[in-house]
């Protein structure tokens, strides 16, 4: 966990609160007048007051500071990285990127009775947004729209592929780059505790909890016979 805080976003405090009163005549909406309120610091709002025109110009600057950060979301800071394969950058926007097989660090919980270590994983396609992320594992290294998809074979994740995080906190700022993006949600999800399966959903041929013991003890590849296709392919995720 100390290795995410770093990515917990900065926190706000209540600086002013403002109240839209609109005046209505005939039942035809006409002009409004907005109020401004300070707040003290319990956070109640103080000192009610007629909008004034330099409280209009802050904040309207800080509307236009925000749009701007929205819109560098999903931005790449040069060419854009090899292993993207879609972006929508619209305000539900996502990514999806793959990862080729890899050994990594993986943090089980006691209760599995599996050993936190490094071990191999499997090449995976990953699709995230601001709050969630879905996950994926294929057969070999190679991605095209008809690449058939399988089950990631990991605790924490459901069959269609979402992950649940647990108790992770999930910060993505607004004005996200793309690397970061990517950088962060592989954090998140490799740096979460694997701790149970849901349901009866088995990811995996055989049993998990003897699969990964003996892939932390024995520094082998992912044996991706053991895969289990999902019905999908990449192109599902392109949509």
């Amino acid at each position: 966990m100390k290795e995410l805080t770093g990515t917990f976003g900065e926190l706000y405090q209540p600086v002013k609160a403002l109240l839209f009163l609109q005046k209505t005549g005939n039942g035809v909406p006409s002009d409004f007048y907005i109020e401004s309120y300070d707040m003290d610091i319990a956070g109640c709002p103080i000192n009610g007051h007629p909008l004034s025109i330099p409280e209009s110009h802050k904040l309207a600057k800080a509307l236009q500071i925000n749009e701007k950060k929205a819109q560098g979301f999903l931005n790449p800071k040069g060419l854009m990285p090899p292993n993207i394969l879609t972006i929508n950058s619209g305000s539900s926007g996502y990514a999806v990127w793959h990862t080729p097989p890899q050994q990594i660090k993986l943090l089980f919980t006691e209760n599995l009775d599996i050993p936190s270590g490094i071990a191999a994983v499997p090449a995976m396609v990953w699709k995230a947004g601001k709050n969630s992320i879905q996950l994926f594992a294929v057969a070999d290294n190679d991605f095209s729209e008809s690449t058939s998809l399988y089950h990631a074979p990991f605790f924490n994740v459901y069959p269609d592929g979402r992950v649940c995080m647990g108790n992770v906190r999930i910060s993505i700022p607004k004005d996200c780059g793309l690397e970061q993006f990517m950088e962060l949600w592989q954090n998140y999800f490799f740096n979460s505790y694997f701790s149970h399966l849901f349901g009866g959903h088995q990811p995996v041929k055989g049993n998990i909890v003897q699969l990964w013991q003996h892939l932390t003890a024995c520094g082998e590849q992912f044996p991706t016979d053991v895969l289990i296709p999902n019905n999908y392919q990449i192109k599902n995720l392109l949509q």
